[in-house]
């Protein structure tokens, strides 16, 4: 496995985990995450709160797309896109690992 940095491209086949340093805290369905490293916050919705706990449940985004696909009457290529934009934004604030096999 190879663990990328902040940028980068993301797929599907990627595996993901949560940074050691998010400290995550949800509250009425919403949630903010504090990256100890950085001393900074970033808050979810409660969509992005339900992706960050199917992260954490899964350890991969297709995983995390299945389960979203069952749960929201949505176009499919919309929930992938508003997924990958998610996951692309928690990686570059350093509150993701992204990981992919190597080939």
């Amino acid at each position: 496995m190879e663990l990328r940095t902040g940028t980068g491209q993301i797929s599907l086949a990627d595996s993901i985990r949560i940074s050691e340093d998010a400290v995550f805290r949800e509250l009425d369905g919403e949630a903010v995450i504090l990256d100890l490293e950085r001393g900074t916050y970033f808050g979810l919705n409660e969509s992005g709160t339900r992706i960050w706990n199917l992260i954490q449940q899964h350890g991969s985004i297709e995983g995390v797309l299945e389960v979203l696909g069952q749960e929201y009457d949505t176009v499919p290529d919309t929930l992938k896109d508003d997924l990958l934009q998610l996951v692309r934004q928690l990686h570059q604030k350093g509150l993701l690992c992204v990981a992919t096999a190597q080939s």
